[in-house]
C-alpha cells in the first residue's frame, strides 16, 4: 500500500517550485521526497503558451517528476500575481528556476531582488549554458548538452556516427547538482544566516559526469572515441552474447580475468601470449571478444551468469525495463513505490536511490492538479475568501 506520511528529513524547509520541463522537476523532487514545503508555482490556464510541455497532467511523467508538491497558480505577468509570489518568498527558504537567464530579470525574480525581499533566501538558478557568457540566453534541451558536453561523440558504436543516450542524462544530473549546491547552501546557511545563489546549467553538468573521460583529455590529452558496449580502455569489459540474449561481464585486472577463464572452463585462455596482461587483453580485444563469444554462445545467460558468480566474476544480465522491476533485488531495494491516485488507482512511481537510517525519504502523494492548492496556500499567508475571489475574477491566480 502506499506510504502516506511525509519524511521528516527536510520538514519545515518551504520551496517554491517554478520550474518546467525535467532538470528543474528533478531538483524539487529530491527536496520534496525528503519532506520539503515543495509549492509548484504555475500559470494559470490560458497564460502560459508552453502550457501542457511536459505532457499530460495525470501522465507518467508529471506524477514521477511532481509527487509530494502542493501547487499553486499564479499569474506573474500582474501586479497581485507578483504580490502574491513576494509574500510567499518572505516564508520561504528556496527558489528554484529554470528560465532563460534573461527572463527572472524580466520578472524581477532574480536573485538581488529576491534577496532584497529575504536575505535567507536561497535562489537556484538551472539554465542550458549557465547564468553569463555568449551562449546564456540560448534555449538549452537536454539532448543538445548532451551533444556539446561530449557524451553523443563517446556513445554507440565505432564508426555508426553520434548517438544520444537513452534517457535524460543532463537534464537529470543538472537536476541533482542542483540539490546538492542547495542542501550546501542551506548547511552553510546555519554559519552566516544568509542565503546565496545557487547555479549549474545542462552543460556544466554534462560535461562533468563525462568524469574520467573529460580527465583523460584534460590530463594526458586524449580524445576519447566511440567503443560500442566495450569499456573506453579495459577488456574483458562489455557485453556479450549467449545462447538466448545478451550478459554484462566484467573481468578487468589478472585477478578477475584468471577466474573468467575458470569459469568458462578455459585455463588455456590465460596460457595465450596475446593475452597475458590488461595491455595485451585490450591491443588484442576484437580477437578475444570473438572468441568469449564463441563460448558463451554455447549456453543460456542464466547458465552463464550462474558460473561467473561462483566464481567471482561480476557480470549481470541486461534488462528491458519490465524485467528490471522484476528483479527480486530490486523489489527488495523499494524502487518501485505505490502512491495512490484519485483517477488512476495505485500507482507505482520511481523511489529515490538514497538509504537513510532514520529519516528515509517518502513518496506519500501522487502530483498535484494545477492550481489545487491555491486556496489553502493563501489562507496561511493571510488572504480572506473575499481576497481570493477578487484575485480569481482579476485572473491573478
Amino acid at each position: 500500500m502506499s506510504n502516506n506520511s511525509a519524511s521528516a528529513a527536510l520538514s519545515g524547509l518551504r520551496v517554491l517550485d517554478l520550474t518546467r520541463i525535467r532538470s528543474g522537476p528533478t531538483c524539487c523532487r529530491v527536496l520534496a521526497d525528503f519532506g520539503a514545503d515543495v509549492i509548484k508555482i504555475e500559470a494559470p490556464a490560458g497564460v502560459d503558451p508552453n502550457d501542457g510541455i511536459s505532457g499530460p497532467r495525470d501522465g507518467f511523467d508529471m506524477q514521477n517528476l511532481h509527487r509530494n508538491k502542493r501547487s499553486i497558480t499564479l499569474n506573474l505577468k500582474t501586479h497581485d500575481g507578483m504580490s502574491i509570489f513576494r509574500r510567499l518568498v518572505q516564508t520561504a527558504d528556496v527558489v528554484v528556476e529554470n528560465f532563460r537567464p534573461d527572463v527572472k530579470d524580466r520578472l524581477s525574480i532574480d536573485y538581488e531582488s529576491l534577496k532584497a525581499i529575504n536575505p535567507r533566501i536561497i535562489l537556484a538558478s538551472i539554465s542550458g549554458f549557465g547564468q553569463t557568457g555568449e551562449y546564456r540566453t540560448r534555449g538549452g534541451f537536454d539532448q543538445i548538452a548532451q551533444g556539446m558536453g561530449g557524451l553523443m561523440w563517446v556513445t554507440g558504436h565505432p564508426g555508426h556516427g553520434p548517438m544520444r543516450a537513452g534517457t535524460a542524462v543532463a537534464d537529470i544530473s543538472a537536476g541533482l547538482y542542483a540539490s546538492i549546491g542547495l542542501l550546501v547552501a542551506l548547511s552553510e546557511r546555519e554559519r552566516s544566516g544568509v542565503g546565496q545563489w545557487v547555479q549549474t546549467s545542462l552543460l556544466e553538468a554534462q560535461i562533468a559526469i563525462m568524469d574520467f573521460q573529460a580527465a583523460r583529455f584534460l590530463v594526458d590529452g586524449v580524445v576519447p572515441q566511440q567503443a560500442g558496449n566495450d569499456h573506453p580502455y579495459s577488456t574483458p569489459m562489455g557485453v556479450y552474447e549467449t545462447s538466448d540474449g545478451f550478459i554484462n561481464i566484467g573481468a578487468s585486472g589478472s585477478g578477475l580475468w584468471m577466474s573468467l577463464c575458470a569459469a568458462l572452463a578455459r585455463p588455456d585462455l590465460a596460457e595465450r601470449p596475446e593475452y597475458a596482461t590488461e595491455a595485451d587483453r585490450f591491443a588484442n580485444r576484437p580477437q578475444l571478444n570473438s572468441e568469449l563469444n564463441a563460448i558463451l554462445s554455447e549456453r543460456t545467460s542464466e547458465v552463464w551468469l550462474a558460473e561467473l558468480e561462483a566464481k567471482g566474476v561480476p557480470a549481470g544480465p541486461i534488462y528491458k525495463m519490465d524485467e528490471v522491476f522484476s528483479d527480486p533485488q530490486v523489489r527488495h531495494l523499494g524502487m518501485a513505490v505505490p502512491v495512490e491516485h484519485p483517477e488512476r488507482g495505485e500507482i507505482n512511481l520511481v523511489g529515490q536511490p538514497l538509504v537513510l537510517s532514520r529519516t528515509p525519504a517518502s513518496v506519500f502523494k501522487c502530483a498535484p492538479k494545477a492550481g489545487e492548492h491555491t486556496d489553502e496556500i493563501l489562507r496561511e499567508l493571510g488572504y480572506a475568501d473575499a481576497d481570493i475571489d477578487k484575485l480569481q475574477r482579476e485572473n491573478a491566480i
